[in-house]
């Protein structure tokens, strides 16, 4: 679960918050086999091989942080009873197509999996499956969104190993999401996913609804969505005014956090041309040549330290946020098919009462003029008409039974699903804020260290100089 796109300033109260341009223009569409999904739009990250900088710290404000403790516990790793891994990515090529499959690790002690531990392979389509099953199965449950399909210009490899990094752990949190989920982690189209071989995947595939199937479905959701709902519940009112919300303010985060990644990228490069500019000015100052290559040695370590923390926003803050906008595109389209189910409950409660209203409406002056040509009495005609009525209506109040099970099915699905979502996004985005914070502090508290130790030692021989020109 691609994106919408926001306006260019998002109000806050009583002000406006400016947010970049949309860069969707940067983005190329592919076709599904093309196996490029990512949560982060700029997925690039800077490598580095050089060891973090040892200078001496100062006690670490950040001691505070790992205190916190948050209110809502994570679930014990030991109530867990199934474990899925989604690790080496392999490149397949064929004659009409170039794709990615991943391998799938299970482990579990359900007593409905033959076996405790599985393994086997599948592709971004095979996710999508799922996805589509479970959305399908349950339509007012929530599915945890899948990545995106698209590729940054300017990539010199058209499967870059940290585009297909950040996709592999995509992949590998939406079937943990999903493991996770009270109802859809006993989905049967879950356990084929995990168990099965690639040919009985495809066959288990074909049994899915048709493509006329589809399309009537398709038909009755949009005439559900042109009719409306007249009376949704304010509850689910409440549910609609909250995701636009939440989508208006994470997809403004989500691009704010993007320009400032690209921005220290940017401080970055000019960072790594001050160092060497600094080592070769030690050469033609020879009064100023050891503090001149101290700047040097400190502007090299800082530089490693950015890169670092460049490419933990990049790992581990920009994927969370940018995979709760895409929570927030399901969230529309969960309220969405609610408002259709509702839409078609409330429309075979419109057409029972006008078949009922046809019943109880006087047609003997159709009936005498159909006699006349036919030769049957009035009455007998009347009664056949009733008769038929009668019949038409029954089954339609059993359809609108069906109709009105499916309806309360849902309304109380959506209730349970939101609350458990919202505990899971809270813990989810909490965590990655505290996670960010620790790390700046750790970050500039090694910069700090790196340019205070520099300090020292100028202060150093400042003092011995002084020494030595008193003597």
């Amino acid at each position: 679960m691609s994106a919408s796109v926001v306006d260019n300033t998002v109000s806050s109260g009583n002000s406006s918050v400016a947010i970049p341009t949309d860069i969707s223009g940067q983005i190329l569409d592919l076709d599904e086999d093309d196996e490029l999904e990512v949560f982060s739009k700029d997925t690039s990250t800077t490598q580095t091989d050089g060891s973090s900088f040892n200078a001496s710290m100062q006690t670490s404000p950040a001691s505070m942080i790992n205190q916190y403790k948050f209110e809502e516990e994570e679930e014990d790793a030991d109530t867990k009873d199934i474990f899925v891994t989604v690790d080496n990515p392999e490149s397949h090529v064929t004659a009409i197509e170039t794709y990615i499959t991943y391998r799938v690790e299970t482990k579990t002690t359900r007593s409905e999996f033959d076996s405790s531990e599985f393994e086997v392979r599948r592709r971004y389509q095979d996710f999508l499956w799922l996805k589509g099953r479970l959305e399908e199965a349950h339509p007012t449950l929530i599915v945890h969104p899948l990545p995106e399909k698209f590729v940054m210009k300017g990539m010199v490899e058209r499967f870059n190993e940290d585009f297909i990094e950040t996709r592999r752990r995509a992949l590998h949190k939406f079937l943990n999401k999903i493991a996770e989920h009270p109802i859809f982690s006993s989905s049967e189209d879950f356990k084929i996913f995990l168990t099965a071989g690639s040919g009985e995947l495809t066959s288990h595939k074909k049994q899915g609804p048709g493509f006329l199937s589809r399309m009537g479905e398709t038909v009755k959701a949009v005439a559900a969505a042109v009719r409306g709902v007249r009376n949704r519940p304010q509850e689910f009112t409440d549910m609609q005014e909250y995701a636009e919300a939440f989508s208006q303010k994470i997809s403004s985060l989500d691009k704010v956090t993007q320009r400032i990644v690209r921005e220290q990228k940017e401080y970055l490069e000019e960072l790594k041309e001050c160092g060497p500019t600094y080592a070769l000015w030690s050469q033609s100052e020879q009064e100023l040549a050891e503090p001149l290559k101290n700047v040097a040695g400190c502007v090299d370590n800082c530089c490693k330290e950015t890169e670092e923390q460049v490419k933990h926003l990049n790992d581990h803050l920009i994927p969370v946020l940018h995979e709760y906008v895409l929570c927030a595109d399901t969230l529309k389209a969960v309220l969405r098919r609610r408002d259709n189910i509702q839409a078609d409950f409330e429309g075979k409660t419109e057409a029972l009462a006008t078949k009922k209203a046809d019943r109880d409406a006087d047609s003997k002056v159709l009936s005498l003029a159909w006699d006349s040509l036919v030769g049957r009495s009035p009455e007998e005609v009347k009664q056949q008409k009733q008769q038929k009525l009668k019949g038409e209506i029954k089954e339609m109040r059993d359809e609108l039974d069906k109709a009105e099970d499916r309806l309360e099915w849902a309304n109380n699905a959506l209730k349970t699903d939101w609350t458990r979502w919202q505990k899971v996004m809270r813990t989810d985005l909490r965590s990655a804020f505290i996670d960010t914070a620790e790390r700046n502090v750790s970050y500039y508290e090694k910069c700090l260290a790196v340019w205070e130790s520099f300090l020292q030692s100028q202060r150093t021989d400042a003092e011995g100089n002084g020494k030595v020109d008193s003597s």
